[in-house]
């Protein structure tokens, strides 16, 4: 397991991030589309923990995961030199989707949510069902979302 890929707490992924200077606008403030990119790393991570990196998926499988739609809410800003942790959970798997919750925190502060719908594709950018191996792969990650 590679440190630089994050680790995994029960079924949750923890991905840490160091805030740099290029991350923050004129007011020191983290960019707000600079939250995509890194919800965006700590999966790519998570699946690498797996063992599913993307480019195998891409070269053995015509397959790669692309982003259908996204949420997010911003709650508290993060600033330079801040050390944040991306927490990522897999709530939901069908046939061509797999929905991911993200947080991102700032020690026990919670900074912002995501919600994001990950569409299998070719590479012809048609959608393509997840096979059933990297089915077998995910499925114990997967936490679905309590109903009530």
């Amino acid at each position: 397991m590679s440190l630089t890929s994050g680790r995994f707490v029960d079924r949750e992924h923890r991905y840490p991030i160091r805030i740099f200077y290029e991350d923050t606008d004129a007011g020191g403030v983290v960019y707000h589309a600079h939250y995509l990119n890194f919800a965006e790393r700590a999966r790519t991570e998570c699946l690498r923990l797996l063992d599913l990196h993307q480019s195998l998926l891409r070269d053995s499988h015509d397959l790669v995961f692309a982003v259908r739609d996204c949420s997010l809410e911003f709650l508290r800003p993060a600033r330079l030199d801040d050390l944040l942790e991306v927490r990522s959970c897999f709530v939901a798997m069908a046939g061509a989707t797999l929905s991911v919750l993200q947080a991102i925190w700032r020690d026990d502060e919670l900074l912002v949510r995501l919600r994001v719908r990950i569409a299998a594709i070719n590479t012809s950018g048609r959608p393509t069902r997840i096979p059933s191996s990297i089915r077998g792969i995910l499925a114990p990650y997967v936490q679905p979302l309590e109903q009530g």
